[in-house]
């Protein structure tokens, strides 16, 4: 049983002062008891070798690990070529910092603000997947985008982007019922490429029939929490958390 929280959920706190990575650590050990680590990138102070390796320690100490690196900053497609080399540069900085940390997964963003895909968009957006998931193949994890804004909110263009790509290193972070089309069917549709998930708190009515599609795809990734108020981070996340648990354990004993 798997189960991670993503760091974003205490974005809040973090932006008033109250929480920094290191505190989200301990959280996650003392107060969670979850494992799983889902690091949003935001809250890195620095790329710096010796903080990263710092961050690597208290892990490693507390035996936490790295489920996800969720990277902003770094989306694939910009029509700006200055932008783009930008986001590029970012995401292989990102990319060496996963490394260092131990990371099984990392989202790239896919970027594009409209729906549809360009030629330019998605041959661009496919070789630069490509590089990416060779590099993470040799180092043991997996990357790709999240089901997030722009053109990543249709299933299809997803299937489109997973195929082309074509490496058993190369998948989605699943963000459930974040669809701007097939809102219905898109989770179903693209639960078999994905290698982590966000679970937001508007989707808790239907985190049964979520965690069942995800099961029933052959998924083994982190169920991540992810939160999104800003306000009472410590209890709305204790919340989401206890129904993924309770289900999470209805399920296994329908199998014993």
């Amino acid at each position: 049983m798997h189960i991670s929280i993503a760091s974003y959920s205490f974005h809040g706190m973090f932006n008033r002062k109250e929480i920094d990575l290191f505190g989200y650590l301990e959280s996650l050990k003392y107060r969670y008891h979850v494992s799983g680590a889902d690091i949003w990138n935001m809250m890195l102070v620095s790329y710096e070798e010796d903080y990263l390796l710092k961050i690597r320690k208290h892990m490693d100490q507390r035996e936490l690990h790295l489920a996800n690196l969720c990277v902003d900053g770094a989306h694939v497609w910009e029509p700006d070529p200055e932008l783009r080399e930008k986001n590029y540069q970012n995401a292989l900085m990102n990319l060496r910092a996963a490394e260092l940390l131990g990371a099984q997964t990392v989202r790239i963003d896919m970027g594009g603000h409209d729906l549809e895909m360009s030629d330019e968009q998605f041959e661009y957006t496919v070789k630069t997947y490509k590089e990416f998931a060779r590099r993470a193949e040799e180092g043991g994890y997996k990357v790709g985008p999240e089901n997030h804004w722009g053109t990543s909110r249709v299933p299809e263009n997803i299937k489109k982007l997973v195929e082309a790509v074509d490496s058993p290193a190369f998948g989605i972070l699943l963000h459930l019922e974040n669809w701007d089309v097939d809102k219905e069917n898109g989770d179903r549709l693209c639960a078999q490429y994905a290698f982590h998930t966000h679970f937001a708190a508007w989707v808790l009515p239907r985190y049964e029939e979520k965690i069942r599609i995800l099961i029933d795809a052959g998924y083994e990734g982190h169920y991540s929490v992810e939160h999104h108020s800003s306000k009472n981070e410590y209890v709305e996340v204790e919340w989401q958390l206890a129904n993924i648990r309770r289900i999470l354990a209805h399920l296994n004993g329908e199998t014993d």
